[in-house]
């Protein structure tokens, strides 16, 4: 879908500024443009865009009082991770998501089991993952990051966080509750609400892109500067603690699922316990600096923290449950 974008951001490294393929500087320069390129394109297009239209008919009071009078015994968050499943975005471009979410009045647990859910699997890392390590062992990981996703949102709901977003995420929230009142009061058509929705986009959209740049720079010089073999020693599969080890030294990198899986098939090629590999993946798609940075433009850092420690706990634990499974 995004080749042609590829082929840019190739053409303006390899060729325009003459780079060396493979040099530390190119890889981050191209893995750069080719990611904050992607994600405005999702952001403005798609993504924002269009959780404003479905917002805007979908009232807020409605949505809060019917999860609140309706006891769905957690399905909600199983439906929240199932639909990470199906959309294909990295963690960085799944936060406007998570944005629209709270727009609606989705409650933050549910809306968590998306965030966590939505980047370890999609329907390419699934094709991936047949292929290099077979069917069942596919069907275990699709399985453990959906439960991940569901159970972290759970817990995280239980935590009653609401209180630790930023003021700014407040402030989006209120100003479409406003724009909900004046929809359901006036019953204007779509083409009237386009205005009104577009004008909120540009508002988001100011907030967050130097979030985006910054925590894809980021993530561009990890992903340019950090060598591949460089973990490899601290996962071994005679070290009790690879899994957490492996997963703590994920956080640095950034990538999407697509992206990590063949340096899974690598170090598993290499000896590492396939569990421990896929903490690390896990580590790498669900937790990076890149999308902390993102966050901290809806979270507060203290609710970044918490997010990050639950997440890192189910990722360790599906780690072990993984090396007990596929021995």
């Amino acid at each position: 879908m995004f080749q042609w974008l590829q082929n840019i951001a190739d053409w303006f490294g390899y060729n325009l500024l003459n780079l060396e393929r493979g040099a530390h500087l190119a890889e981050a320069l191209n893995f750069f443009i080719y990611d904050v390129v992607k994600i405005l394109i999702l952001l403005l297009f798609f993504v924002i865009f269009s959780m404003g239209i479905v917002n805007s008919y979908f009232p807020i009071d409605k949505v809060k009082n019917y999860l609140s009078r309706n006891k769905l015994h957690g399905l909600e968050y199983l439906m929240a991770s199932l639909f990470g499943v199906v959309t294909p975005f990295c963690s960085c471009s799944s936060v406007p998501l998570f944005i629209g979410f709270v727009r609606g009045g989705i409650p933050l647990g549910v809306t968590f089991s998306f965030l966590i859910t939505s980047p370890l699997v999609n329907e390419v890392a699934i094709g991936l993952f047949v292929g290099l390590f077979g069917l069942e062992t596919t069907i275990i990981y699709v399985i453990s990051g959906v439960l991940l996703g569901t159970i972290s949102g759970v817990i995280l709901q239980k935590l009653k966080l609401d209180s630790f977003l930023t003021p700014w995420v407040k402030t989006v929230l209120e100003n479409a509750q406003k724009e909900q009142a004046i929809f359901v009061v006036q019953k204007q058509p779509l083409l009237q609400r386009l205005p009104i929705i577009w004008a909120e986009v540009i508002t988001i959209l100011k907030g967050i892109i130097p979030y985006v740049i910054i925590g894809i720079a980021i993530g561009g010089l990890m992903h340019g500067y950090i060598p591949e073999g460089f973990f490899e020693k601290y996962m071994d599969k005679d070290n009790l603690f690879a899994v957490p080890i492996a997963t703590i030294l994920a956080v640095p990198m950034y990538s999407n699922a697509s992206g990590i899986l063949p340096i899974v098939q690598v170090l598993v090629a290499k000896g590492i316990p396939l569990g421990t590999a896929i903490a690390f993946m896990m580590g790498v798609v669900g937790l990076s600096l890149p999308e902390a940075m993102l966050l901290k433009k809806v979270m507060t850092l203290k609710l970044i923290a918490i997010f990050f420690g639950v997440v890192t706990l189910c990722i360790i634990i599906s780690g072990y449950l993984f090396n007990l499974l596929l021995q």
